[in-house]
């Protein structure tokens, strides 16, 4: 019993100086991704929209990126507004570029990157720019003439943030994104504790972290490679891509974490 007192004091030490360190950065992301998935997610949408009526050419996959990493939306809250845009005429690589960066990055995740410093949030960001970027690239010019998504079936979703009281639906929006990421973010910050306590130091310095000598770059190619092949998103992806073309954006995401993290090696 003793001894297992002595681990639980140990543990807990661990976890609490991991929680003091990652707290903040959790707490200011859920608020500021609630701001602006009430306040600002019309806006974002309604400016994305407008990029349909105009003729940008190419350099509309500029803004389309940029308002992908504004959006607060997951995947599955992306893809019925993109069918709905879809539907009124939007063009593929416009909404490739949006999926994409929206995919890679968004406001909550931007503001959680704090923890590793300005460095690595400025190298997230234009990962995530320059991915939605050359996906919507690839889509115009080597699916010209030809339809690269697939949104039969899916519709707008519902609307939850319906009350009339704007602080209310803020409260609402920031109760709901802290039920969904509160338990992952307490067993992330414990499972950290747990190597941190249990893995020797001479072991944990042999891994490629960027704490212990891991390249920027390779921080980078993870950073894309991470949240462009979580199972929900592969899961929603696979829908609207069907076969194929779910297995053309594996081969992008694994070359444009390659070319991002060689290139941010080679930079810095």
């Amino acid at each position: 019993m003793e001894i297992l007192r002595r681990e639980f004091i140990y543990i807990w030490y661990y976890f609490s100086i991991q929680l003091e360190q990652v707290f903040f950065y959790w707490v200011l992301g859920m608020v500021i991704g609630s701001a602006i998935s009430v306040f600002g997610k019309g806006k974002i949408q309604s400016a994305f929209g407008a990029l349909g009526e105009k003729r940008l050419g190419v350099l509309g996959l500029i803004p389309a990126s940029l308002l992908g990493i504004a959006s607060p939306l997951c995947m599955y809250g992306t893809i019925p507004i993109a069918a709905s845009f879809s539907q009124k005429g939007m063009k593929d690589d416009l909404l490739a570029a949006f999926m994409m960066s929206s995919i890679l990055l968004n406001p909550q995740l931007l503001i959680t990157s704090g923890i590793l410093g300005p460095e690595a949030v400025t190298v997230r960001f234009l990962s995530a720019f320059l991915g939605g970027l050359g996906a919507g690239l690839c889509v115009r010019f080597f699916y010209k003439g030809r339809s690269y998504f697939n949104f039969t079936g899916f519709s707008e979703a519902e609307n939850r943030d319906t009350d009339p009281d704007p602080a209310m639906r803020f409260l609402k929006s920031l109760g709901r994104n802290i039920r969904a990421t509160a338990p992952w973010f307490l067993v992330g910050v414990l499972l950290s504790s747990l190597f941190q306590r249990y893995v020797p130091a001479d072991a944990f310095a042999k891994q490629q972290w960027l704490a212990s000598g891991m390249s920027m770059g390779s921080a980078a190619a993870f950073m894309v490679t991470g949240p462009a092949t979580k199972i929900t998103n592969l899961g929603a992806l696979k829908i609207v891509l069907g076969a194929k073309r779910f297995v053309l954006y594996l081969g992008y995401v694994i070359l444009i974490s390659l070319v991002i993290g060689l290139t941010v090696d080679r930079i810095l």
